[in-house]
């Protein structure tokens, strides 16, 4: 059976995932330390969106997902690596950004998700 050829963010995901396992720095979904290669190569494919076992719509979503993990910095690697900054939005609650925001008296606050709280914030820095 051949396989269908994977996209250049497919590979990359996969890439990324198995720099994690070589590093130590893999862990399964109940949070040991991945030792296997055959677990890291299957947990590559699966967060790549190239698993075997899953529909075309079931790879994609998880493609997405993993896409979106990657942006927010939540990857291992990225932890790691320390491309998360410190103290920055995803590290602080929507209340805590809030109580900011109504300490430096920044309009419209009421109505700002986590995201506009810390953008407004930054702004204000500056």
């Amino acid at each position: 059976m051949k396989m269908p050829k994977q996209s250049g963010a497919q590979k990359k995901t996969v890439g990324r995932v198995m720099h994690e396992w070589k590093h130590g720095e893999l862990e399964s979904s109940q949070g040991g330390k991945v030792k296997s290669r055959r677990q890291a190569v299957a947990i590559a494919l699966s967060e790549a969106g190239s698993s075997r076992d899953r529909s075309g719509s079931q790879n994609r979503r998880q493609l997405t997902r993993t896409k979106t993990k990657e942006r927010r910095g939540q990857t291992a690697q990225q932890e790691k690596e320390g491309r998360r900054a410190a103290g920055s939005a995803s590290s602080r609650t929507r209340a805590e950004l809030y109580r900011e925001a109504k300490k430096r008296q920044i309009p419209g606050r009421s109505r700002m998700n986590k995201a506009q709280l810390a953008r407004a914030l930054q702004r204000k820095r500056a």
